[in-house]
């Protein structure tokens, strides 16, 4: 697997003790009592270990979305 690029919808607002853990992840919005995350993962194991902390802070995950590279 190359580094792909993932959107996480998670619920809540998230505070920079947590945004700051997460490793090449941006917060792009806040919106309607939700924060959307995009970043770049070298593989499916670093995804799952994303999942894994936002889960140990108590976040709720809304979705996470594999975003396609434009075609070129």
């Amino acid at each position: 697997m190359s580094v792909e690029t993932f959107d996480i919808v998670v619920r809540g607002e998230l505070g920079p003790m947590i945004t700051d853990e997460l490793e090449g992840f941006d917060v792009v919005s806040r919106e309607l009592g939700t924060t959307h995350l995009r970043g770049q993962v070298p593989d499916q194991a670093r995804l799952v270990g994303l999942l894994d902390l936002l889960r140990g802070f108590n976040v709720e995950i809304e979705s996470v979305t594999h975003v396609l590279a434009p075609p070129g």
